[in-house]
C-alpha cells in the first residue's frame, strides 16, 4: 500500500489569536501556518507529494515540507538556540535546502523529520525571553520575536506556493 499525507487536525484557531498575549500570538499563528502546510499536504499520496505541478518550476509539496524543517533548524535550533546540529536532509542529492533530493520513496520519513523538528524547535525556544538576542553568523543581534516574525512570513510565502501546487495537482483549494 502507498502511503498517504494523513489528514491534520487544526489546533490553532485564527478567532482567538487576536486576544493571546504576545508569545503566545506568535506561536499561534507559527502553529497556525505549519498546519496549513501540512493541510494541503494531506490526503496525497507519496508520488502526487514528490511531482512538480507548476512548471517550470521543480517545486513540489513534499519539497516545501522538507525545506521548512530545514529552516526551522536554522533559525531556531543552530542560530537561536547554538545548538551544533546538521542539516536534516544531507547528502549529495538533498542540496538547496531541502527542495532537491525529494523521492516518494522517503515522503512518511520525511514528513516523520519535519514533525520531529517542530517538536525539536519549539522545545529549543521554550521558556526563552522574546527579547533575548543570538550572536551566531548571519543573524548576530536578532531577537526570538524577530526569528518568529521571519519563520511567519517564509511560512506565508511558501504556503501561497502549497495553494498552487495542490491545486495544480488534484483542483483541491482552500486550507
Amino acid at each position: 500500500m502507498t502511503w498517504t499525507a494523513p489528514r491534520t487536525e487544526r489546533t490553532t484557531s485564527l478567532s482567538t489569536l487576536g486576544m493571546l498575549p504576545e508569545r503566545q500570538l506568535l506561536e499561534g499563528w507559527l502553529n497556525w501556518h505549519r498546519e496549513t502546510l501540512l493541510a494541503k499536504c494531506a490526503g496525497l499520496d507519496a508520488a502526487r507529494l514528490a511531482t512538480a505541478a507548476v512548471e517550470p518550476s521543480n517545486l513540489t509539496l513534499l519539497g516545501l515540507v522538507r525545506h521548512m524543517a530545514e529552516i526551522e533548524r536554522w533559525w531556531f535550533r543552530r542560530s537561536f538556540a547554538g545548538e551544533p546540529v546538521g542539516d536534516v536532509f544531507t547528502g549529495a542529492s538533498d542540496g538547496d535546502e531541502g527542495f532537491d533530493g525529494v523521492d516518494p520513496a522517503d515522503a512518511e520519513r520525511d514528513f516523520g523529520r519535519y514533525r520531529a523538528e517542530i517538536t525539536a524547535c519549539d522545545a529549543a525556544v521554550a521558556g526563552r525571553a522574546l527579547d533575548e538576542t543570538f550572536m551566531s553568523t548571519p543573524a548576530a543581534g536578532l531577537s526570538l520575536r524577530a526569528v518568529y516574525v521571519l519563520m511567519i512570513q517564509e511560512y506565508a510565502r511558501h504556503n501561497g506556493h502549497a495553494d498552487l501546487l495542490r491545486e495544480r495537482t488534484d483542483g483541491v483549494t482552500g486550507d
